[in-house]
C-alpha cells in the first residue's frame, strides 16, 4: 500500500505465523483479509491450508494487481482492489467463497482503525474470529475494563470478546512505524440487548468521563432515563430519581465511568 495510505508492512514471520495461528483455522474456511499488501500474509495463509478460501481486499491499485499476477495460479485466492470500509458488508452478503462462517484478518492502517471496528460492530452476519494488528495503545484500550473503561472498550466489547495475543515491536514493519502493536483477536459473541440505546448511553457516559455517572446522566440533554422520569412524576427531584436507580442497581452514583463494567453497562442500558 502506497506510504499515502498508511500502510506498514509486517515482515517478522515468526509473527505472521503467529497471526495465523490465533485464527484457528480449519478445513474449508473462508478468510477475509484487510490490506494484504505485498501478500506477506496471505502467502502465510496459504501455506498454512491450500484449501483455505481466501478474499483480500487492497485499496491500493498497484498492489492489488501485483497480488492478483503473485496468487493468479490459485483459484481459492481472489484479489479485490477496493476500500474495505465500503464494500466489506456486501462482500460478506454476496461472495462465493462463504459458504458457512468466515473470519477476518488484517495489518490495520492506524488510521481506519476506529472506523473499521464500528463497520464490524454493526455487520448482521459476523465474522466467526477476527484477527487485527494494529496500535499498542489502541489494543490496550479495547481491552479496557474497571477502572480503565472507555468508550472504545466499551463499543467493542458490546459485540466481541477482546484478547491482546501478543505485542509486536516497531522494528518488525517496513517500513518502521513509530509505535508498537499488538495482535488482538476478537471473538463476535451474541446480545438481545437493542444497540442503538447502548451506543447512545455510552456516548452520554464517556463525553465527560471525569465525571460520575450521576452528574452524566443528569447533564445529558436528551437522556431518555431522563425524560421518561420527567413524564412520570414532574415535580419528583430528577436527581434524587436516577440515584434511586443507580443505587437498586448497585452502581455508585459518585462512581466515574471508567469503573463501570460492560455488564453494568448494559443493566443502565434497561432503565433508559
Amino acid at each position: 500500500m502506497g506510504k499515502y495510505l498508511g500502510q506498514h508492512f509486517l515482515i517478522n514471520k515468526d509473527k505472521l505465523r503467529e497471526i495465523v495461528e490465533t485464527l484457528e483455522l480449519k478445513s474449508g474456511d473462508a478468510v477475509i483479509e484487510i490490506g494484504p499488501g505485498h501478500g506477506e500474509l496471505t502467502d502465510e495463509l496459504r501455506i498454512k491450508n491450500n484449501e483455505l478460501r481466501i478474499i483480500a481486499i487492497e485499496k491500493d491499485k498497484k498492489l492489488a494487481d501485483s497480488l492478483k499476477e503473485k496468487f493468479s495460479g490459485n483459484k481459492n485466492i481472489k484479489i479485490i482492489h477496493a476500500d474495505v470500509l465500503k464494500i466489506l458488508p456486501s462482500i460478506i452478503h454476496n461472495s462465493s467463497f462463504i459458504i458457512r462462517g468466515y473470519k477476518i484478518v488484517g495489518n490495520i492502517p492506524y488510521y481506519i482503525t476506529g472506523y473499521l471496528l464500528r463497520i464490524l460492530g454493526e455487520l448482521e452476519n459476523k465474522p466467526l474470529l477476527i484477527v487485527l494488528t494494529v496500535q499498542k495503545e489502541v489494543a490496550e484500550r479495547i481491552c479496557g475494563a474497571p477502572p480503565k473503561m472507555n468508550l472504545l472498550a466499551a463499543s467493542v466489547q458490546f459485540w466481541a470478546e477482546p484478547k491482546i495475543v501478543d505485542y509486536i515491536s516497531k522494528r518488525d514493519f517496513q517500513p518502521r512505524p513509530k509505535v508498537d502493536s499488538a495482535i488482538i483477536k476478537l471473538t463476535p459473541k451474541p446480545s438481545t440487548l437493542n444497540v442503538k440505546p447502548y451506543y447512545r448511553l455510552i456516548k452520554i457516559l464517556f463525553k465527560q468521563p471525569r465525571k460520575t455517572i450521576l452528574n452524566n446522566l443528569i447533564n445529558a440533554d436528551l437522556c431518555g432515563f431522563e425524560r421518561r422520569l420527567t413524564q412520570i412524576d414532574r415535580k419528583v427531584d430528577r436527581k434524587e430519581k436516577i440515584k434511586e436507580k443507580l443505587d437498586k442497581l448497585g452502581i455508585n452514583p459518585n462512581a466515574r465511568p471508567q469503573d463501570l463494567s460492560i455488564q453494568q453497562i448494559k443493566k443502565l442500558v434497561l432503565i433508559y
